[in-house]
């Protein structure tokens, strides 16, 4: 069995909730991830919390990590520039490793210089600050994490258990992914985007939520679903339906849908011996050619590609 080593790595004002988090999802993963923790000197790390973390390591343990994941910080500890001893311990990470940001974590990662160029995403509150700090950056705030390999970032504060999971599963597959959840009492996956965590003005009395319409659209997913089928539903007219939809979600109701059909099929081609053209009737693409363009746009990927990574963990 494949054991990865994965290095945390703690800064001063990190914020204690999510520096624990790659270490409870993680090690929950029956034995497949060591998880180490580090500073930049080895000494303890002041968080914003009112008490101090001391941790077993130095730097030099990140030369060792398959993955290295960056805690989050308190805005008051973001800066547009690295010091030099986070630079150093960053330079000595092995090329090709995954690094994976946690909230705040991704502003260390594009002061580095890391991020320029690349998809990535943070908190939504200091969104506008880190496009304002990292122009060359593609920010996109709506999504709750980024997989742009070998770089992964990720939203506030339970979006790290989100990409602690989705690592488990990009790795490992949905099965185990899915026992993790279950043991640490979590969803398996949240869909929708950080939309749906944004203050937002309180809606008029009555306001009907999507959530109802969401959750008979996942047991019809074999079935042509359309705006007007999902707001019919839901009794809305569709651009009150699309525009709710979207402010509850994240999403659009049709990106939504592709999203769910996705994350299905995924399940299929792991624990399934259906053809690619069965699981696309299965899940409501049209063809399987539709199903192979979804999936490569999602995770960059063909099935039979996908299948053959789990073929042996099942």
């Amino acid at each position: 069995m494949r054991r990865e080593r994965v290095v945390v790595l703690a800064l001063d004002g990190v914020y204690p909730f999510e520096l624990g988090i790659p270490s409870r999802i993680l090690g929950a993963a029956d034995g497949r991830y060591e998880v180490l923790t580090c500073s930049v000197d080895g000494r303890p790390v002041r968080t914003n919390a009112d008490f101090g973390v001391t941790v077993e390591h130095g730097p030099e343990v990140l030369a060792t990590a398959g993955t290295v994941v960056i805690a989050p910080v308190a805005p008051d500890h973001l800066a547009d520039e690295v010091s030099g001893d986070v630079l150093a311990a960053l330079a000595l990470i092995r090329p090709g490793t995954r690094i994976v940001s946690i909230c705040t974590g991704a502003f260390v990662l594009a002061a580095a210089g890391l991020l320029d160029g690349r998809r990535a995403t943070t908190h939504w509150q200091v969104a506008d600050r880190f496009r304002r700090m990292f122009p060359r950056v593609d920010l996109d705030p709506d999504v709750l994490f980024v997989d742009d390999h070998p770089f992964l970032t990720s939203a506030g504060a339970a979006s790290g258990v989100d990409i602690c999971l989705h690592l488990v599963r990009k790795d490992h597959g949905s099965r185990l992914a899915n026992s993790v959840a279950r043991r640490c009492v979590v969803p398996p996956f949240r869909d929708g985007g950080q939309a749906q965590y944004i203050e937002q003005p309180v809606p008029e009395q009555g306001a009907a939520s999507t959530a109802a319409t969401r959750a008979w659209a996942l047991e019809r997913l074999d079935e042509p679903l359309t705006l007007a089928d999902l707001s019919g539903h839901a009794r809305m007219s569709q651009r009150t339906f699309a525009r709710r939809f979207h402010d509850e979600v994240g999403l659009s109701p049709g990106r939504w849908l592709i999203q769910q059909r996705v994350v299905r099929a995924r399940h299929l081609l792991e624990s399934s011996d259906l053809t690619v053209d069965q699981i696309a009737g299965r899940v409501g693409f049209a063809t399987g050619a539709s199903l192979r363009q979804h999936l490569n746009a999602a995770i960059g990927v063909s099935p039979q590609a996908y299948r053959r990574t789990f073929q042996t963990a099942r």
